[in-house]
């Protein structure tokens, strides 16, 4: 009996131990990796951080968009079982305002769990070890360091550069990285533009935490890849003294290599500072940039649209060459004003220029020559030509908003319900009437006229190291016709009479070509008119005439152009032409252009060209 009984009791044995043998030899040896991974994750928690976005620089090597670290407070709401007490006590360490609560709140229930909750960025040195100090009672909660972007040169280059916000929920949907802690999102110009290139791939952060979710510290580190690096053309001594000979003005002016289509100043006045909208803008500020009637929050060298003028007078003598409508010697009489139908057209000079040709007719800026060169090659011939040279359509340049020049036909006009007369094409021979265009535009109008080639306008050097080189074709004018236009425009401002004497260089042995408009933003009616006591500087400041100017230089070999639109400046001659000519004497004596790329770090100054 007792052998039985130790038998059964040794069976009884062997089986138990057999069963756990089995189990062990399953924990450990079939599912021992597995397991070992879930241990792992109890301990650890891995999540993923924003990567650095790419900084941008100048040509010159000068630091335009970069980053700072920005040391910020975290909550792994998987860590937490009361997420709104760990909020609670949190705000009595930092204290939190109602937009960091709304901001919690709202993310709180939008964002996935296992993503972090920003609680507070920018924290000081005092509310990080205050947090230290107290992370027992915070499960959860972790100091996290980002970076946030800066911008050196602030209001100098907002329209260019753009500013980065929060991403929306929008955002989120099209991409779930963009609710990861400090991502941002380009929202205007080339930080909205190249958003691709400069939001790099996200890292990963691995942490060990307790059975409380409090972290214990941090396992291990991949730092994500950081955004491309991009070089521009601009060039920002350049781009500061731009703006100082702009002033208070609310203006813009563009400098461009008509050789290549390098922009290497953008200025338009006046502007913002993109950092207010890092961390989110207030309504107030908001609605104040708003409300400004100078528009300080549109880049008006590329999305502002004026009637060009009297500087579109050289691509009507353009395209009435190229139609063979008109030959560089034909006359024609301007006693001073045009009669057609009914209608008088007037001269801006009351007394008229007489019997003149092509020259002369841009020399002196002539009205009437126009009006009826217009009406003689036709409104289609200078639609085309105008394309041709930049004027009407679309600029392929890095910016957003880019609002493209109009020169419409009579046909373009009918397909939209509109009637056109033989007035619209008379208006348009002198840039009035319904053609519109950008400062951008004028700028690449008058490269292209100087140097016989198509080039596009861009603010794009290289990406990551990789130059970008443009290869410009040649123009379908006969070189004749560009010549008769450019020498037109170098009796503007070199010769007696001409209408811009203001804009003559004060450089030895360099002469500039131009071309003065002044365009009316309202009709003035024509009893005031030939009444002889008109003056449009007693209007109010918004009825004045836009000022315009356009130029190139050195006239003998091109290398640079220049638009200047002062908004109600009254007239190109004397308000945007000497205005141009400063801008074309510092842009020659620094020479942009001719300058390779610095190493980096260089600090732009402004108080000298020869720095």
């Amino acid at each position: 009996m007792f052998t039985r009984r130790a038998l059964l009791l040794l069976a009884v044995q062997t089986g138990v131990m057999g069963t756990l043998a089995h189990h062990l030899y399953e924990m450990q040896v079939v599912h021992g990796d597995e397991l070992k991974e879930q241990a792992r994750r109890n301990r650890t928690s891995r999540r993923q951080i924003a990567p650095a976005r790419g900084e941008i620089y100048d040509r010159c090597g000068v630091l335009l968009a970069g980053n700072r670290p920005n040391w910020r407070a975290l909550v792994m709401t998987e860590e937490t079982t009361d997420l709104q007490a760990v909020v609670d006590r949190f705000a009595t360490i930092v204290p939190l305002d109602e937009r960091d609560r709304a901001r919690i709140e709202h993310d709180r229930k939008h964002i996935r769990r296992y993503v972090p909750l920003t609680l507070k960025e920018f924290l000081s040195w005092d509310d990080v070890a205050r947090l230290g100090l107290n992370a027992p009672t915070l499960p959860g909660v972790l100091i996290d360091v980002g970076t946030t972007r800066e911008y050196p040169l602030k209001e100098l280059l907002s329209h260019i550069i753009g500013y980065v916000a929060p991403p929306n929920e929008a955002d989120v949907q099209r991409d779930g990285i963009m609710a990861l802690p400090g991502m941002k999102v380009g929202r205007a110009g080339l930080e909205q533009t190249q958003e691709s290139h400069l939001r790099g791939q996200p890292g990963t952060v691995e942490m060990e935490v307790n059975a409380h979710g409090r972290v214990m510290g941090e396992l291990e580190r991949v730092e994500g890849q950081p955004g491309s690096r991009l070089e521009l053309t601009l060039d920002t001594v350049l781009q500061t003294r731009i703006k100082d000979r702009i002033g208070e003005r609310v203006a813009s002016a563009v400098v461009m290599d008509c050789r290549n289509g390098e922009v290497m100043g953008l200025v338009s006045t006046p502007s913002f500072d993109p950092t207010l909208f890092d961390g989110g803008i207030s309504r107030t500020q908001w609605n104040s940039l708003l409300t400004d009637q100078r528009t300080p929050l549109v880049d008006k060298a590329v999305s502002g649209l004026y009637p060009p003028g009297s500087t579109f007078k050289p691509a009507v003598a353009l395209a009435a060459l190229r139609a063979h409508a008109i030959t560089p010697s034909d006359r024609f009489s301007c006693p001073g004003y045009y009669d057609m139908g009914g209608v008088r057209f007037h001269c801006w000079s009351r007394y008229g220029h007489g019997s003149i040709n092509l020259h002369q007719a841009l020399k002196y800026s002539c009205d009437v020559y126009f009006y009826q060169v217009a009406r003689r090659c036709g409104m289609e011939s200078i639609h085309e030509a105008a394309a041709i040279l930049g004027l009407d359509g679309a600029l392929p340049i890095e910016l957003p908003h880019v609002r493209s020049g109009s020169v419409p036909t009579p046909e373009m006009r009918r397909r939209h319900g509109h009637h056109w007369n033989g007035g619209d094409t008379v208006n348009a021979g002198i840039g009035q009437g319904l053609v519109q265009t950008t400062p951008l535009a004028l700028a690449t109008y008058v490269s292209r006229l100087a140097t016989g080639r198509i080039v596009q306008p861009h603010l794009l050097r290289s990406v990551s190291g990789r130059e970008i080189v443009p290869t410009p074709e040649p123009l379908p004018f006969a070189r004749e016709a560009l010549a008769a236009a450019r020498g037109g425009m170098f009796a503007v401002v070199n010769e007696p009479q001409g209408t811009a004497p203001a804009a003559r260089l004060n450089l030895p042995g360099v002469q500039m070509a131009g071309k003065t408009g002044s365009a009316q933003v309202r009709n003035v009616p024509r009893a005031l008119r030939e009444s002889g006591h008109f003056n449009s500087m007693n209007l109010p400041w918004q009825y004045r005439p836009h000022a315009l100017f356009i130029c190139f230089a050195p006239y003998d070999n091109p290398r640079y152009a220049v638009s200047v639109v002062v908004e109600h400046g009254n007239a190109g001659a004397t308000e945007a032409a000497p205005l141009a000519a400063q801008i074309m004497t510092d842009t020659l004596i620094r020479d942009p252009a001719s300058r390779t790329s610095l190493s980096r770090g260089v600090v732009a100054r402004a108080d000298g060209l020869d720095d």
